[in-house]
Protein backbone atom coordinates (compact mmCIF):
# COMPACT_ATOMS: atom_id res chain seq x y z
CA UNK A 1 0.00 0.00 0.00
CA UNK A 2 1.36 3.46 -1.26
CA UNK A 3 1.55 6.59 1.59
CA UNK A 4 -1.37 7.96 -0.82
CA UNK A 5 -3.19 5.03 -0.07
CA UNK A 6 -2.51 4.81 3.28
CA UNK A 7 -3.89 8.10 3.62
CA UNK A 8 -6.94 7.47 1.83
CA UNK A 9 -7.70 4.59 4.16
CA UNK A 10 -7.03 6.35 7.08
CA UNK A 11 -9.30 9.44 6.32
CA UNK A 12 -12.33 6.53 5.26
CA UNK A 13 -11.93 5.16 8.55
CA UNK A 14 -11.26 7.43 10.70
CA UNK A 15 -7.57 7.23 11.53
CA UNK A 16 -7.18 3.32 12.06
CA UNK A 17 -4.29 1.39 10.00
CA UNK A 18 -5.73 -1.78 11.44
CA UNK A 19 -8.73 -0.83 8.62
CA UNK A 20 -6.27 -0.89 6.11
CA UNK A 21 -5.61 -4.51 5.59
CA UNK A 22 -6.92 -6.51 2.77
CA UNK A 23 -8.69 -10.03 2.44
CA UNK A 24 -8.23 -11.71 -1.14
CA UNK A 25 -11.65 -12.99 -1.94
CA UNK A 26 -10.16 -12.97 -5.69
CA UNK A 27 -7.41 -12.29 -7.60
CA UNK A 28 -9.42 -9.57 -9.33
CA UNK A 29 -11.07 -8.08 -6.57
CA UNK A 30 -9.67 -7.00 -2.55
CA UNK A 31 -11.76 -6.63 -0.41
CA UNK A 32 -11.45 -4.25 2.90
CA UNK A 33 -10.97 -6.39 6.35
CA UNK A 34 -13.92 -3.54 7.66
CA UNK A 35 -16.30 -4.70 5.10
CA UNK A 36 -16.27 -8.58 6.46
CA UNK A 37 -16.74 -7.15 9.86
CA UNK A 38 -20.53 -7.45 10.83
CA UNK A 39 -21.65 -6.80 14.37
CA UNK A 40 -25.46 -7.76 16.06
CA UNK A 41 -25.65 -5.81 19.23
CA UNK A 42 -29.01 -5.75 21.66
CA UNK A 43 -29.21 -4.35 25.29
CA UNK A 44 -31.75 -4.48 28.08
CA UNK A 45 -32.04 -2.60 31.06
CA UNK A 46 -32.45 -4.86 34.47
CA UNK A 47 -33.52 -4.23 37.66
CA UNK A 48 -31.41 -6.66 39.76
CA UNK A 49 -27.89 -6.18 40.82
CA UNK A 50 -25.25 -6.58 38.27
CA UNK A 51 -23.85 -9.70 40.58
CA UNK A 52 -27.29 -11.05 40.70
CA UNK A 53 -27.31 -10.73 36.66
CA UNK A 54 -23.97 -12.92 36.71
CA UNK A 55 -24.90 -14.92 39.14
CA UNK A 56 -27.27 -16.48 36.61
CA UNK A 57 -25.86 -15.69 32.78
CA UNK A 58 -22.70 -17.24 34.58
CA UNK A 59 -24.03 -20.50 35.36
CA UNK A 60 -24.02 -22.08 31.80
CA UNK A 61 -25.24 -25.33 32.92
CA UNK A 62 -28.55 -23.86 34.58
CA UNK A 63 -28.95 -22.00 31.65
CA UNK A 64 -32.17 -24.08 30.39
CA UNK A 65 -34.38 -23.73 33.68
CA UNK A 66 -34.69 -20.03 32.68
CA UNK A 67 -34.06 -20.52 29.12
CA UNK A 68 -36.18 -22.73 26.90
CA UNK A 69 -34.33 -21.98 23.57
CA UNK A 70 -30.89 -22.33 24.25
CA UNK A 71 -28.69 -24.80 26.18
CA UNK A 72 -25.63 -24.55 27.57
CA UNK A 73 -23.16 -27.14 29.25
CA UNK A 74 -19.20 -26.64 30.24
CA UNK A 75 -17.10 -24.51 32.81
CA UNK A 76 -16.57 -20.76 31.82
CA UNK A 77 -12.99 -20.43 32.12
CA UNK A 78 -10.64 -19.67 29.11
CA UNK A 79 -9.53 -22.42 26.65
CA UNK A 80 -12.50 -24.39 27.57
CA UNK A 81 -15.08 -25.96 25.21
CA UNK A 82 -18.73 -25.46 25.83
CA UNK A 83 -21.35 -27.39 24.25
CA UNK A 84 -24.25 -24.60 22.57
CA UNK A 85 -27.83 -26.11 21.47
CA UNK A 86 -30.34 -23.96 20.03
CA UNK A 87 -33.79 -24.37 19.34
CA UNK A 88 -35.24 -21.76 17.70
CA UNK A 89 -39.26 -22.23 18.31
CA UNK A 90 -40.54 -23.42 14.22
CA UNK A 91 -36.88 -24.22 13.27
CA UNK A 92 -34.66 -26.91 14.01
CA UNK A 93 -31.88 -27.93 16.73
CA UNK A 94 -28.68 -26.16 15.74
CA UNK A 95 -25.79 -27.26 18.08
CA UNK A 96 -21.88 -26.38 17.81
CA UNK A 97 -18.88 -26.23 20.81
CA UNK A 98 -17.46 -22.58 21.11
CA UNK A 99 -14.29 -22.11 22.81
CA UNK A 100 -14.31 -19.40 25.86
CA UNK A 101 -11.81 -16.85 24.99
CA UNK A 102 -12.40 -14.18 27.76
CA UNK A 103 -13.90 -14.23 31.25
CA UNK A 104 -13.67 -10.89 33.05
CA UNK A 105 -15.44 -12.25 36.21
CA UNK A 106 -18.43 -10.35 37.16
CA UNK A 107 -18.62 -8.21 33.75
CA UNK A 108 -18.30 -10.19 30.52
CA UNK A 109 -17.49 -13.39 28.84
CA UNK A 110 -17.19 -14.04 25.29
CA UNK A 111 -17.09 -17.66 23.31
CA UNK A 112 -15.87 -17.76 20.00
CA UNK A 113 -16.48 -20.68 16.60
CA UNK A 114 -14.15 -20.60 14.13
CA UNK A 115 -15.23 -22.97 11.18
CA UNK A 116 -13.65 -23.66 7.74
CA UNK A 117 -10.31 -22.47 7.94
CA UNK A 118 -11.46 -18.97 8.52
CA UNK A 119 -14.36 -18.20 6.11
CA UNK A 120 -16.47 -18.24 9.41
CA UNK A 121 -15.66 -16.79 12.66
CA UNK A 122 -18.51 -15.73 15.06
CA UNK A 123 -17.05 -14.26 18.44
CA UNK A 124 -20.63 -13.84 20.81
CA UNK A 125 -20.24 -11.73 23.95
CA UNK A 126 -22.16 -11.16 27.31
CA UNK A 127 -21.64 -8.12 29.10
CA UNK A 128 -23.09 -6.66 32.26
CA UNK A 129 -22.65 -2.73 33.29
CA UNK A 130 -23.75 -1.73 36.27
CA UNK A 131 -25.51 1.39 36.58
CA UNK A 132 -27.53 2.45 40.04
CA UNK A 133 -27.78 0.69 42.96
CA UNK A 134 -29.90 -2.32 41.87
CA UNK A 135 -29.84 -2.00 38.44
CA UNK A 136 -27.36 -2.55 35.25
CA UNK A 137 -27.60 -3.07 31.99
CA UNK A 138 -26.75 -6.96 29.54
CA UNK A 139 -25.14 -6.44 26.45
CA UNK A 140 -25.92 -9.27 24.16
CA UNK A 141 -24.05 -8.84 21.16
CA UNK A 142 -22.06 -11.14 18.53
CA UNK A 143 -19.56 -10.33 15.98
CA UNK A 144 -19.32 -12.08 12.64
CA UNK A 145 -16.13 -12.07 10.27
CA UNK A 146 -15.36 -13.69 7.22
CA UNK A 147 -17.32 -14.80 3.69
CA UNK A 148 -19.31 -17.14 5.87
CA UNK A 149 -19.78 -14.93 8.80
CA UNK A 150 -21.08 -12.58 6.19
CA UNK A 151 -23.22 -14.49 4.52
CA UNK A 152 -24.85 -15.66 7.61
CA UNK A 153 -24.88 -12.15 8.62
CA UNK A 154 -27.18 -11.25 6.13
CA UNK A 155 -29.70 -14.29 5.67
CA UNK A 156 -30.61 -14.79 9.95
CA UNK A 157 -29.77 -11.02 10.97
CA UNK A 158 -33.84 -10.86 11.72
CA UNK A 159 -33.91 -14.45 13.52
CA UNK A 160 -31.13 -13.80 15.39
CA UNK A 161 -32.24 -10.54 16.27
CA UNK A 162 -35.04 -11.80 17.75
CA UNK A 163 -33.48 -14.62 19.90
CA UNK A 164 -30.88 -12.29 21.36
CA UNK A 165 -33.96 -9.86 22.42
CA UNK A 166 -35.87 -13.25 23.43
CA UNK A 167 -32.97 -13.92 25.33
CA UNK A 168 -32.16 -10.65 26.88
CA UNK A 169 -35.97 -10.45 28.13
CA UNK A 170 -35.60 -13.92 29.62
CA UNK A 171 -32.54 -13.28 31.80
CA UNK A 172 -33.98 -10.21 32.87
CA UNK A 173 -37.42 -11.55 33.96
CA UNK A 174 -34.93 -14.26 35.64
CA UNK A 175 -32.28 -11.79 37.72
CA UNK A 176 -35.17 -9.73 38.43
CA UNK A 177 -37.19 -12.81 40.02
CA UNK A 178 -34.30 -13.79 42.36
CA UNK A 179 -33.72 -10.34 43.14
CA UNK A 180 -36.98 -10.33 45.22
CA UNK A 181 -36.79 -13.61 46.28
CA UNK A 182 -33.51 -12.18 47.92
CA UNK A 183 -34.73 -9.45 49.46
Amino acid sequence: MTANELKLWRKRTGGTVLAARVRYHSRRRAIPERDLLKTLHTEIGIGAPATEVWDVISDLDRWSDWNPVMKVTGGLAPGNAVRVSIAAPGGKTMSFEPEIVDVDDGREFRWRVKKYMGLFDAEHGFRIVPEDAGRCRFENFEVFRGLLGEAMYRRELKALETGFQAMNRMLKREAEKRAREQS
